[in-house]
């Protein structure tokens, strides 16, 4: 006598919790991936358009792989049993995964463009900031006896050789972060044969503007370096004052200044001006960053200033690198990401064409699918993209 199968046992169980979490699972990351990739292609969508340049346009490869996986527990769910809404996660999971590819596609080609010695390996390794040291830790200087410190990444030595060198600010508003995050820049630079000096500068806070002493910290990271270019091998008449977002703002405003003579470093010195200024994603006019208001841009410039441009003008325009601008000022390097909220890639280009119309050597670099500090990922394709712009604008000979 044959006992009858009973299909409510162990294996139809299995069966089914198998199929709910390959249709939860699925059903998660496509919904991920939709989002992440429409936002990419579509900022202006709200949430989805915050999310999808930052995740879409630093990690597009990694956004298909997942969009893949998707498809295949979509898949495994249709051959159990779920045939129309397989199919469905399927065709949603699959396009997300082309609509990334296309992403990574258009950067892999400006990464081309750009001469860049693209490595794959990084893109799916180097996810966030590299495990490096700088090479030498120092204080350049102590104003209102507060030591503010320079991490030095340097290149191998040559003898006879002097190599060009670039003093880096660090992102954050003004008011957060510190030099620690440009370790993979600057690692990096210093590889391929540029001297790098990442700084600390005073940073505001709610009772503590900083306009009048960040700026000043900048002109005395520059006459420190300038005082020490034996020690680094560093050719006197290649050092280069740049930075990241605010820092950015930051090295463009000293840099402007000095050459206009508005401006001395903090212990009352005046440092040659550099032979030319770098801004990633920089705020050009901070008082468009208030007026705007995007990402905490308006209590940044709050903070930095000790109040709204209402209250004190002359603070904004003085810290605005508009406010600076003629002939004569060191040739220009601004590059900023066609996705950026915070540094309106507009602005970037309206500003890089007012250098220009004064006669400045400047160049713009609009990367695309790009939000700001499409840096921080530092195995992008971007962030590769970026690191080598900036090596041949340093590099460059001007002599």
């Amino acid at each position: 006598m044959t006992t009858p199968r009973n299909p409510a046992g162990p294996t139809s169980r299995t069966v089914r919790i198998l199929r709910g979490g390959s249709a939860v699972l699925a059903s998660f990351l496509a919904f991920l991936v939709l989002a992440i990739v429409v936002g990419a292609y579509f900022p202006r969508i709200p949430k989805a358009g915050v999310i999808g340049p930052v995740l879409g346009g630093q990690y597009p490869f990694l956004i298909a792989l997942i969009a893949l996986v998707a498809a295949a527990f979509a898949a495994s769910a249709r051959r159990a049993g779920l045939v129309r809404w397989g199919r469905t996660v399927t065709a949603v999971t699959t396009l997300c995964a082309v609509g990334a590819l296309v992403i990574g596609g258009i950067q892999f080609r400006a990464a081309q463009n750009a001469g860049t010695d693209i490595s794959f390996g990084e893109v799916f390794t180097e996810l966030g900031y590299p495990a490096t040291k700088p090479d030498a830790t120092e204080t350049y200087a102590s104003p209102e006896g507060e030591p503010l410190r320079v991490d030095a990444y340097l290149p191998a030595k040559a003898p006879g050789q002097k190599v060009p060198a670039v003093v880096l600010a660090h992102a954050g508003g003004f008011h957060t972060f510190d030099k620690s995050d440009l370790r993979g820049t600057g690692r990096w630079l210093a590889d391929h044969g540029v001297a790098v000096f990442a700084v600390d500068y005073r940073l505001a806070g709610p009772d503590r503007p900083t306009w009048n002493k960040a700026p000043q910290d900048l002109a005395s990271a520059l006459s420190w370096v300038q005082k020490n270019t034996d020690e680094y091998g560093i050719d006197s008449a290649r050092i280069s004052l740049g930075g990241m977002s605010a820092g950015g703002t930051l090295a463009m405003n000293t840099a402007y200044r000095l050459h206009n003579g508005h401006i001395q470093a903090s212990d009352g010195t005046t440092p040659e001006p550099p032979a030319s200024v770098v801004g990633f994603y920089p705020g050009t006019d901070v008082t468009r960053m208030w007026k705007d208001d995007v990402a905490g841009t308006r209590e940044a410039a709050e903070m930095f200033t000790g109040g709204t441009p209402e209250q004190y003008p002359d603070r904004y325009r003085e810290v605005s690198p508009t406010s600076d601008i003629g002939p004569g000022l060191p040739r220009t390097l601004l590059v900023v990401g066609d996705r950026d909220r915070s540094a309106r890639p507009d602005t970037v280009t309206d500003f890089g064409d007012a250098l220009k119309k004064q006669g400045i050597a400047t160049e713009v670099e609009v990367l695309p699918f790009a939000e700001h500090a499409f840096d921080d990922a530092y195995g992008s394709l971007t962030s590769q993209t970026s690191r080598q712009i900036l090596l041949d604008f340093l590099t460059e000979d001007q002599h």
